[in-house]
C-alpha cells in the first residue's frame, strides 16, 4: 500500500468513515475485483471479495459497481445477493438495487457507426475477440502474443478510426484491447452523479485499475479517496496504490470492520 498524493492522510480517511453516516464504496470490476481472464465469462472475483462485499452491504454501506462491462455480464459474475447498484458500459447503463434499469440511448448516427464496425469485425473473422455492449464495441487481445496483439490492434485502428469522424465515435485504449464508443457517459460522470445524489456528509472511495478509471479518479480527487488496484504502479490521478489480491482484501476488510462497528 503506497500513498501517491502529497499530504494523503489515510488514517484521517478511515476516521471520516467511522464518523459519517453516508458511506459509499465504488468499484471497477475487471482487474480490480477480479483477475483478468482470456475466457471473460470466467473472470470471477478474487477469493474473499464476495464475502467482504456482502459484509459491507449488510452493514448498511452503499456498494456501487462501475464497469466497462454490461450489466447483463456483471450480474452472474458478481454472484451477489442482494444485487448491488451497478453502472455498466462505462455508465451508460444503471441498475438500481430496486431492480429498476435505465439506459442512456445512443443517437442514430453513432448507432449506425457501431453497426458498421460490428459488420466489419464479423466479416474479418474477429467474432471470438469481440464484445458488444450498449453504446460500444470492444476488441480483446488478451491471450495473443505481443506481435499478434499489436498487428490486430493496428488493423482495427485502420478500420475503425474513420468511423470516429463520420459517426462521432471515440476510440479508447484499455488494458487488453481497444474500444469504439459512442460519446456520452463515462465512469467519471457516474461518480459525479452519485455525489450529486448524496448528502454533504458523504465519504467515498473509488477503486479501479485501468486507464478508463482515470475519469473517476479525477472526479473523486479532493472529495474522497481514489485507489489504484494493480500489481504494478503506473501514472495515475489516484491517491493510493494497492496490490491485488492481498492488499485489496485488506482494504475491503477494514472498510467492512469499520462499517459493522459503526452499525452496532
Amino acid at each position: 500500500m503506497k500513498g501517491l498524493s502529497p499530504g494523503l492522510d489515510i488514517s484521517r480517511f478511515w476516521g471520516l468513515l467511522r464518523e459519517r453516516r453516508e458511506r459509499v464504496i465504488l468499484l471497477d470490476y475487471d482487474g480490480t475485483l477480479a483477475p483478468f481472464r482470456v475466457e471473460r465469462d470466467r473472470a470471477v472475483p478474487y477469493p474473499g471479495v464476495r464475502h467482504a462485499l456482502k459484509e459491507i452491504m449488510a452493514a448498511g454501506c452503499r456498494v456501487v459497481i462501475i464497469s466497462g462491462r454490461s450489466v447483463e455480464d456483471l450480474q452472474p459474475l458478481l454472484g451477489l445477493r442482494p444485487v448491488p447498484e451497478i453502472w455498466g458500459a462505462h455508465g451508460r447503463e444503471r441498475l438500481y438495487t430496486t431492480g429498476i434499469y435505465r439506459l442512456v440511448p445512443v443517437d442514430h448516427e453513432a448507432d449506425e457507426g457501431l453497426r458498421e464496425a460490428l459488420r466489419w469485425a464479423r466479416a474479418s473473422g474477429l467474432e471470438s475477440h469481440l464484445e458488444s455492449k450498449p453504446g460500444c464495441l470492444a476488441i480483446h487481445v488478451r491471450g495473443l502474443t505481443v506481435q499478434q496483439a499489436n498487428e490486430l490492434l493496428f488493423q482495427i485502428r485502420g478500420a475503425w478510426a474513420p468511423l470516429t469522424q463520420r459517426h462521432g465515435l471515440e476510440l479508447h485504449v484499455f488494458d487488453g484491447g481497444l474500444e469504439l464508443r459512442a460519446k456520452g457517459p463515462n465512469k467519471g460522470q457516474a461518480v459525479e452523479a452519485i455525489f450529486q445524489e448524496s448528502g454533504p456528509d458523504i465519504v467515498a472511495a473509488y477503486l479501479g485499475d485501468d486507464i478508463t478509471d482515470e475519469d473517476a479518479f479525477r472526479v473523486i480527487k479532493g472529495r474522497g479517496l481514489g485507489v489504484l488496484v494493480r500489481p504494478k504502479l503506473r501514472p495515475t490521478e489516484a491517491d493510493l496504490w494497492i496490490r491485488p489480491p492481498e492488499e485489496l482484501l485488506q482494504f475491503l476488510s477494514k472498510w467492512s470492520r469499520i462499517c459493522r462497528k459503526v452499525g452496532r
